[in-house]
């Protein structure tokens, strides 16, 4: 389904984007097929692009983010500028920011300033709190609003110096998801009225919103989840075990049928699901060091592929711990046929399809590009020729 029509086809999203949470926002809308234009520092551009260079001399995080997008070198604090992003948000049917906090209303980008000159523009603007309240103007990074979220309160292991982050960006990866289907509401709001709206996307309230669970355990003063590593906190036995021959298995018990059949036919002592410390839940949760010791002592014996041989057989969820590595060569993406190649600045690159499917088109799976790389292009389709693009570039506007 190559050639068929993408959803945001025709949709053009202009971004003043860094980091991770508006790149990631903005990268989706372009899969979708809308045409995205980051604009970056003269020079050098997105300071993601200089985080690490591990992907052939590019950075992790910024392939990750940025396919499929056209790069355009502009200085937003010259003068010149002005005309030229204008310009674009003229064509323009959705705009991105995550700029530092009032940076893009000073530059009279808010919504309420552009809202009179391009009725039908969505404007999303992302930031680490929100705008009013104590903390709008407060400095915010992923690590910090896992703190503030209570993130870290609940991961990590149950030592008081245990807390831990998540390994990824969550908290930017909550607001760009967040940025992402509100812009999709908003398009669709726009079919309705007739005009454009703006997206107020926080991160300390996307990743509240994932801390649901812990929050609502912790109702009106009540105990909240202990950290408990790689395990469940209130659920048990569900988490890491390891098995003879140096393996680790994933397991994940979730009712009482599930601990009587992992009883009678993994570990194969059938008495032990009546006994008094673990015939429910609470109960196996609150003896889980006991517990754990039995399940230890039970795989010994046995390999990883003995262990989960049986799982599979009794019908007991279960995973094995793979690394990065190991994800990379997954049998079942592989057979799911989910990997293509993407062009790069440093060639070609494997890059995993977005998530959900479509049978009526194909996801856009475009380059990651240099910086500046279709400045000449965007420009030249702004009316400004090689004459005064040259100019522009002498000044220092792109």
């Amino acid at each position: 389904m190559t050639d068929a029509p993408r959803p945001l086809d025709g949709i053009t999203v202009i971004s003043l984007e860094h980091a991770i949470a508006a790149p990631f926002c903005t990268r989706q809308l372009a899969d979708l097929g809308a045409r995205v234009v980051k604009i970056e520092r003269p020079g050098s551009g997105d300071f993601a692009r200089g985080y690490d260079t591990r992907v052939n001399g590019l950075a992790s995080h910024f392939v990750w983010t940025n396919r499929s997008k056209h790069s355009l070198t502009l200085d937003l604090k010259h003068a010149a500028a002005g005309g030229i992003l204008h310009g674009l948000l003229g064509e323009a049917d959705v705009l991105v920011q995550n700029l530092a906090p009032g940076a893009a209303a000073r530059m009279g980008l808010s919504f309420e300033a552009l809202h009179a000159q391009y009725p039908r523009l969505i404007v999303c603007d992302i930031s680490g709190y929100g705008e009013g309240g104590p903390y709008e103007t407060k400095k915010a990074y992923d690590l910090l609003i896992q703190s503030e979220g209570g993130f870290l309160s609940v991961t990590g292991s149950p030592e008081a110096a245990g807390m831990a982050k998540a390994g990824c960006s969550i908290a930017d990866i909550a607001a760009g998801m967040y940025a992402y289907t509100g812009i999709l509401s908003a398009l669709m709001l726009r079919g309705k009225t007739g005009v454009g709206s703006r997206i107020d996307v926080s991160m300390l309230e996307s990743l509240v919103e994932w801390m649901g669970y812990p929050m609502y355990y912790a109702y009106d003063g009540a105990t909240p989840p202990p950290r408990a590593g790689a395990a469940h906190s209130t659920i048990y036995p569900y988490g890491p075990f390891p098995t003879g021959g140096g393996g680790t298995v994933m397991l994940g018990l979730q009712n009482e049928r599930e601990w009587l059949v992992f009883c009678e036919q993994v570990l194969q002592a059938p008495a032990l699901a009546s006994d008094a410390r673990f015939n429910a839940n609470p109960l196996r949760s609150e003896h889980r060091e006991a517990l754990r010791q039995i399940i230890v002592d039970g795989f010994a014996m046995l390999s990883l592929e003995e262990v989960v041989a049986r799982l599979e057989a009794a019908g007991i969820a279960n995973a094995r711990v793979n690394d990065m590595h190991g994800v990379w060569q997954h049998p079942q993406l592989k057979a799911r046929d989910r990997w293509r190649r993407i062009d790069s600045p440093a060639g070609s690159l494997p890059s995993l399809l977005p998530p959900g499917r479509n049978a009526a088109f194909s996801p856009r799976m475009g380059a990651v590009p240099g910086l500046g790389e279709h400045t000449r292009e965007i420009l030249q389709g702004l009316g400004i020729g090689p004459e005064e693009q040259a100019r522009l570039a002498a000044d220092g506007v792109i």
